[in-house]
C-alpha cells in the first residue's frame, strides 16, 4: 500500500482530533513511522493496525470513520494536484462514475506497483444506476462510499445516497454492490437518438490491420478470427484458437466472457498471454540484448505480452474488435517479447514515447534515488525528533502534571489552570539536626546526601501513587488528591510517610561515617501530615511549577514542626479519614503556631502494610523461617543465652539510638579514667561479645539458612540464643554488640596508657632510692617518695571514678584495685 493513503490517514487525526490523539494511536499501533511518504511502498497491516487503535482511541466506530476519512481523502488529494485529475475526468457525475475504473491506469505510471480496485457501472436511471466495486484489500468499502459521496458534492454539486446492497468474497477478491441514487439527468440526454447521413466507406482489412497492428477479432464463441499485423509476426498460431486460452484477463476484475465484455464497453481492457512469447527473431538479437541493457530480466512473467485498450462491438460482423497497445515500460521489455519500434502504430504516440522515456529513464532514476535517499533521511530526522518530543514531553509532565501541561499548550491562561479540591492530604518532611548536619561536612557532601534521600523518597511516590509538590532544602513536600482526586487519599499519604520512615533507616549520616569507626548513624527525619481543602495550579509566567494554596498547606507544615525525630504527626482530620487498620496513638493537646491548641496523634504502623523490599527491614518477612529452626532445635533456650542485651531488646530501641558529641567526649574521658583493674575482665568481655559478633555474621551468610529442611547449626554455649528472637530484636542486638565492642577497645587502650604511667614513675622510685644512697641529703628522698605517693593517689581517683561510672562495679573491686596498686 502506497503512502498515500496513509498520510490521508495521519493528516485526517491530526487536523480532527489533534496531535497528541495520533501519537497516542501511532504508539497503540506499534508503528514507528512519523509520517509516510506518498510514493513508498508500507506493509498492508498498517491501515488495519491503525484502525483498530483509531477506534479505541476515538471512541468511534470503524463504518463512521472510514466513511470520513474518504471524504477528507478528496480534499486532502488536492494539494498534489490530483483533485485536477478528478475534476476532468468527466462532464457529468455519470460520466465520472462510467470512468472511475479508467482513474487508476492513468496514474499507473506514478505508481506503478497500485493494486487498484475495479468500478463497473449498470442499470444505469434517471434516478441513478447500480456500481460494482471489487479489491484484494478488505475493510475499505466504506472508505471508497465517503469518497464518491464527496467527489459527488465537491464537483458536482449534488448530493448523494449510497446504500450497500450485498458484499460477497469471490475467492481472494471482495464483490460489493452499491445502489447510488442522485439526479441523473445527463442519462436522459445521452439516450436521445443522434441520426445522420453516412456513406459507407468501404475499407480493406489489410489497411485496418495496418492501421492497428495489435488489433485482435473474435467471436461470441471466443475464437480468434483475425488479428492485427505486428501480432501477426509474434504470435502466428493465435487465429482459430480461443482468445481465452491464450489471454488473462487482468482488467476489469470479471469472468473473461463475450456476454460480460458486452455489459462492460466504457472500461479499458487490459489482457496479458498465459505464456512467454518465443520470438523468433535472430540469434544476434539477445546478444544485443544484453549489450543494451545490463537491467534485463529474463523472468517468464517478463516475457509475457501485455496489451491494453478498448472493446467495440462490430454489429454487422457480429464480432468484437479489440483495439489494443503493447504495454512497454522499457526498451527492454520490447526486445524480450521480440518487438521492434517500427512494430507499434505510426498513428499515435507509442514510438515518441518508447524513445523519449528510454532516454529519460536514466535521470528520472537517478532523481528518483536521490529524493528516496533524502526521505530516508528526512524520515530519521523525524524519528529522532519523535525521540526528543518524547524525552521533552517526560520532563515536562515530571515538573507539571500532564493535563495541566496540555492545557498550557493549548493556549489557556496560566491562571485558568487553579483549581478548587475540596479534601487533599499533604505530607511534609525533614531532616532532624540538619544545620548541625552541613556544619560538619563539605557542601558536596550535603548535596550528595539530599539527591540520594530524595531519589529514595522519588521512588515511593511512585510505590504509592502520591504527587511529589516540591523540595526546599532539606523539605520534602507531596500530595494525593491533587491534581488527581482521589478517593482515599490520606491511606496513600500514610503509606508514603512509613515507607520514608523505614527507608532512612539505610541512608548513612555522613557526618557520622567518621566517629563511628566507618558505620555512622542513618538520618532522621520528622513527618507530619494533614488533610483539608486547597487550591492548586500554576502561577507566574517564569519557571512555571504545580503548587498548593490554603491553610491546609500552612497546618501540615505545622504538623511536620512539631513533630519529633522518626514519628510520624498526623493531625485529628487525617486520622478521620484513614481506616481502623492504621496504629494510631494519642499525643493529646499540642499548641500550634497560628492555630492555637490542636489534638493530634502518632501514626505508629499499618496492618497489611508490606515493607520496602531492599531495606534492612525487609528481612523482617523471614522471621518465620527462624521460629523454625529454632523448633528444630528443640527449643533450647540454654543455647545462644546473652543476658546482657535482653534489656535492650525488650525496650525496643531504634537501631541506631540517639547521640550527641558531649556523650561521645565523655565516653572518651571515662575511658581514659580507667584503671588497670578491668584490663582482664575487658578482655574476656570483648572476647564474649565478638564471639556473638562472628556467630551473627555467620548466621546471616548462611545459605542454608532459609531452607526449612536444613538442620539448624551447632552454636558455642557462650553466644546468645539467636534463633529465639525476633529478627528485627536480633538487628537491635547485633548493633549493640558493635558499639559495647568499641566500648572495650577504648578501654582496653586507656588501661594500656595507666599501666605505662605507673611503670614509669616505679623506675623514678628507683633511680630516686639510688641517688638518696649516694647523697647523704634526704630532701631528695623526701621528693621522691612525695612523687610516687602522688602518682599512687592519682591512680587511685582515677580507678575510683572510673568505677563510679559503671553500675555493675562493687566495693570489694575497687579494694582490690587499690591493693594492687599499693603493692606496685
Amino acid at each position: 500500500m502506497y503512502g498515500l493513503v496513509l498520510e490521508n490517514f495521519s493528516e485526517y487525526i491530526k487536523n480532527v482530533y489533534g496531535e497528541d490523539k495520533w501519537e497516542e494511536i501511532r504508539r497503540r499501533a506499534n508503528v514507528e513511522h512519523p509520517s509516510f511518504s506518498v510514493h513508498t511502498v508500507y506493509a498492508e497491516t498498517l491501515i488495519p493496525r491503525l484502525a483498530k487503535s483509531a477506534t479505541e482511541v476515538l471512541n468511534v466506530s470503524e463504518k463512521e470513520l472510514f466513511d470520513q476519512l474518504g471524504v477528507y481523502f478528496v480534499g486532502f488529494v488536492g494539494q498534489y494536484g490530483y483533485d485536477r485529475v478528478l475534476s476532468v475526468l468527466g462532464r457529468h457525475m455519470r460520466d465520472f462514475l462510467n470512468g472511475l475504473d479508467n482513474l487508476h491506469e492513468y496514474l499507473k505510471f506514478s505508481y506503478p506497483r497500485m493494486r487498484a480496485p475495479s468500478f463497473i457501472c449498470e442499470n444505469e436511471t434517471r434516478e441513478g444506476l447500480t456500481l460494482h466495486y471489487r479489491s484484494k484489500r478488505r475493510g475499505l468499502v466504506y472508505y471508497a462510499m465517503g469518497q464518491i459521496r464527496e467527489v459527488a458534492r465537491h464537483f458536482y454539486k449534488k448530493e448523494m445516497e449510497i446504500e450497500l446492497v450485498g458484499e460477497e468474497i469471490q475467492l481472494d477478491t471482495v464483490h460489493v454492490t452499491f445502489n447510488l441514487r442522485f439526479d441523473n439527468q445527463a442519462f436522459t440526454i445521452a439516450c436521445m437518438s443522434m441520426t445522420r447521413e453516412e456513406k459507407h466507406l468501404p475499407i480493406n482489412a489489410s489497411v485496418l490491420f495496418e492501421i492497428f497492428p495489435f488489433a485482435i477479432v473474435f467471436s461470441s464463441d471466443m475464437v480468434i478470427r483475425n488479428i492485427g499485423n505486428s501480432l501477426l509476426v509474434i504470435l502466428p498460431d493465435l487465429v482459430g484458437k480461443k482468445i481465452n486460452n491464450w489471454f488473462d484477463l487482468v482488467r476489469p476484475l470479471m469472468a473473461f466472457k463475450f456476454q460480460n465484455i458486452l455489459n462492460r464497453m466504457n472500461n479499458i481492457f487490459e489482457i496479458v498471454t498465459v505464456e512467454p512469447v518465443l520470438s523468433e527473431s535472430s540469434p544476434d538479437r539477445s546478444l544485443n540484448s544484453m549489450i543494451m541493457s545490463d537491467e534485463t530480466n529474463c523472468e517468464p512473467d517478463n516475457k509475457k505480452l501485455r496489451l491494453k485498450g478498448q472493446m467495440i462491438y462490430m454489429d454487422k460482423w457480429k464480432m468484437m474488435m479489440y483495439l489494443g497497445t503493447p504495454v512497454m515500460p522499457d526498451l527492454n521489455s520490447l526486445i524480450i517479447t521480440g518487438l521492434y519500434i517500427n512494430d507499434l502504430s505510426l498513428h499515435d504516440f507509442s514510438r515518441d514515447l518508447m524513445l523519449a522515456g528510454t532516454q529519460q529513464s536514466v535521470e528520472l532514476r537517478l532523481a528518483l534515488d536521490q529524493e528516496q535517499q533524502k526521505s530516508k533521511k528526512l524520515e530519521e530526522s523525524m524519528r529522532q525528533l519523535d525521540e526528543e518530543k518524547k524525552r521533552t514531553d517526560e520532563l515536562l509532565y515530571q515538573m507539571i502534571p500532564k493535563q495541566v501541561a496540555n492545557r498550557l499548550r493549548a493556549g489557556e491562561n496560566p491562571i485558568d489552570t487553579c483549581q478548587m479540591f475540596d479534601s487533599v492530604s499533604i505530607l511534609f518532611s525533614d531532616v532532624v539536626t540538619f544545620t548541625e548536619i552541613c556544619c560538619r561536612i563539605t557542601p558536596m557532601e550535603v548535596v550528595s546526601m539530599l539527591n540520594a534521600m530524595y531519589s529514595i523518597f522519588d521512588n515511593l511516590t511512585g510505590r504509592n501513587k502520591v504527587y511529589k509538590v516540591e523540595t526546599i532544602g532539606d523539605a520534602y513536600m507531596v500530595v494525593s488528591g491533587a491534581p488527581d482526586k482521589e478517593n482515599d487519599h490520606a491511606q496513600k499519604v500514610c503509606d508514603m510517610a512509613l515507607d520514608m520512615v523505614q527507608a532512612i533507616t539505610d541512608l548513612k549520616d555522613p557526618s557520622t561515617v567518621q566517629l563511628f569507626c566507618n558505620q555512622g548513624l542513618h538520618l532522621k527525619i520528622r513527618v507530619g501530615i494533614h488533610s483539608g481543602a486547597v487550591v492548586a495550579g500554576i502561577v507566574g509566567l517564569k519557571m512555571p511549577r504545580y503548587c498548593l494554596f490554603g491553610d491546609s498547606v500552612n497546618t501540615a507544615s505545622r504538623m511536620e514542626s512539631t513533630s519529633e525525630s522518626m514519628k510520624i504527626h498526623i493531625s485529628q482530620t487525617t486520622k478521620d479519614l484513614i481506616s481502623s487498620d492504621y496504629h494510631v496513638e494519642e499525643r493529646g493537646e499540642v499548641y500550634v503556631k497560628g492555630k492555637g491548641k490542636m489534638k493530634t496523634y502518632w501514626l505508629v504502623g499499618h496492618k497489611t502494610r508490606l515493607p520496602i523490599p531492599g531495606t534492612t527491614n525487609w528481612l523482617i518477612e523471614y522471621d518465620n523461617r527462624f521460629s523454625v529452626l529454632h523448633a528444630e532445635n528443640n527449643n533450647n533456650d540454654d543455647i545462644f543465652q546473652f543476658s546482657s542485651t535482653e534489656k535492650l531488646v525488650e525496650e525496643k530501641k531504634p537501631i541506631y539510638s540517639p547521640i550527641t558529641f558531649s556523650d561521645v567526649r565523655e565516653r572518651f574521658s571515662i575511658s581514659d579514667a580507667s584503671g588497670n583493674n578491668n584490663l582482664n575482665k575487658a578482655k574476656e568481655n570483648r572476647s564474649c561479645s565478638l564471639d556473638a559478633v562472628t556467630l551473627r555474621t555467620s548466621i546471616l551468610s548462611d545459605p542454608n539458612l532459609f531452607n526449612h529442611n536444613k538442620t539448624a547449626p551447632t552454636s558455642p554455649s557462650s553466644a546468645a540464643n539467636i534463633y529465639s528472637q525476633p529478627l528485627n530484636k536480633r538487628l537491635l542486638l547485633n548493633d549493640s554488640l558493635v558499639r559495647e565492642e568499641g566500648k572495650i577497645t577504648n578501654e582496653i587502650e586507656s588501661d594500656k596508657k595507666l599501666q605505662n604511667a605507673i611503670s614509669e614513675e616505679t623506675e623514678n622510685k628507683a633511680n630516686a632510692k639510688t641517688l638518696s644512697k649516694e647523697s647523704p641529703q634526704r630532701k631528695d628522698t623526701a621528693i621522691s617518695d612525695n612523687s610516687l605517693n602522688q602518682t599512687q593517689a592519682r591512680a587511685k581517683r582515677s580507678v575510683l571514678h572510673r568505677h563510679k561510672t559503671r553500675k555493675k562495679t562493687s566495693l570489694p573491686e575497687i579494694k582490690k584495685d587499690n591493693n594492687r596498686i599499693n603493692e606496685r
